[in-house]
C-alpha cells in the first residue's frame, strides 16, 4: 500500500525535511522532495528531487504539476520549509519580518491551495504543517519567528475544518530545538540584524548561551519518525511531539505565560 503513496516535502535538502524524504523513500513511498539547494538532496529511488522557492508563485505551483504530471496524485503535503529572521523586533526591517512570513507561512498556504484539488478529487490527503514549540512559547529575539508559527497553527485548525468533509486532514508538528543548523542560522540572523551600538547586543550573547544549555538531544531524524507517524496515523491529531517536554513547555507557555516569562527571564539575567 505505502509504495503507492505519494508525500510532497518543502524544505528537504537539510534538516528534518532531508530525514523525513530519506524515511519516506525506504518506506517506499514516491517522494517529491522541494528545496532551493537541490543539489543536496540525494540522488535516490523513490526521491524525485525539485528545485523550490516556496517564496515564488510559479516555483510553487511548477512543484505542485510535476508531482501531478509525475504519479497522478498527492497522499500528503509537509509544509516544512523554514527558518529562523532572529534579532531584536525593533531593528528588523519590514523587509526582512515580511520574508520570514513569506517563507514559514505564506509559502505553506499557496502550496496547500495548490494541492486540495487533487485531495477533494481523490476524496484524501493530509497536510501536514511544521509549526514549532515556538508557536505557543516566546523568547527574545523571535517575535516574528513566533509570530509565524503561531499563524501556522491557528491556519491550520481552521483549514482543517473546513476540509475534513472532503476526507482531508490538516496537522500540526511541533518541534523543540533539534541538533541542526537551525540555531546557527538563527542566530547569524540576529547579529546581521543589529543596528551598530545597537542597545539589544547583550542580550543576543546572553540568549545564545542560554539556547546551548538547553539543547535538546532530538535529532533531525528523530522528527522525521514524528513526521511519518503524523501522515500515517487512521486517526490523526491535532499536534504532534516529539517529547513529553516538548508538550508540556507548550501548555506551560499558554496556560500559564506569567510562570514562562519568569523561566525566560531567569535565563538570560
Amino acid at each position: 500500500m505505502d509504495n503507492q503513496k505519494v508525500i510532497l516535502i518543502t524544505g528537504a535538502s537539510n534538516g528534518m525535511g532531508l530525514e523525513a524524504a530519506k524515511l519516506f523513500s525506504e518506506k517506499g513511498w514516491e517522494v517529491v522532495a522541494g528545496a532551493r539547494r537541490v543539489e543536496q538532496i540525494p540522488a535516490a529511488e523513490h526521491i524525485l528531487a525539485v528545485k523550490l522557492d516556496v517564496t515564488d508563485s510559479q516555483s510553487n505551483a511548477g512543484f505542485v504539476k510535476t508531482a501531478l504530471d509525475k504519479f497522478g496524485r498527492i497522499d500528503v503535503l509537509i509544509n516544512n520549509a523554514g527558518y529562523g529572521e532572529y534579532g531584536p523586533t525593533e531593528e528588523i526591517s519590514t523587509d526582512n519580518a515580511k520574508y520570514q512570513f513569506d517563507v514559514n507561512y505564506f509559502g505553506a498556504v499557496e502550496l496547500t491551495n495548490l494541492v486540495l484539488p487533487t485531495m477533494r478529487a481523490q476524496k484524501s490527503g493530509r497536510v501536514i504543517n511544521i509549526s514549532s514549540v515556538g508557536g505557543d512559547v516566546f523568547m527574545p529575539l523571535g517575535a516574528h519567528y513566533h509570530a509565524t508559527k503561531a499563524a501556522m497553527q491557528q491556519w491550520s485548525d481552521v483549514l482543517d475544518l473546513e476540509v475534513e468533509p472532503f476526507g482531508i486532514r490538516s496537522v500540526v508538528i511541533q518541534p523543540a530545538g533539534t541538533k541542526s543548523a537551525w540555531r546557527d542560522v538563527a542566530f547569524a540572523n540576529a547579529a546581521k540584524n543589529l543596528k551598530e551600538n545597537s542597545p539589544y547586543e547583550p542580550l543576543v550573547g546572553k540568549l545564545l548561551e542560554a539556547f546551548k544549555k538547553f539543547s535538546s538531544q532530538a535529532t533531525s531524524a528523530d522528527l522525521a519518525q514524528v513526521f511519518y507517524k503524523a501522515a500515517t496515523d487512521t486517526k490523526p491529531k491535532s499536534r504532534y511531539f516529539n517529547a513529553f517536554q516538548d508538550r508540556i513547555m507548550t501548555r506551560l507557555a499558554r496556560v500559564h505565560p506569567k510562570i514562562w516569562r519568569k523561566f525566560v527571564k531567569a535565563q538570560i539575567k
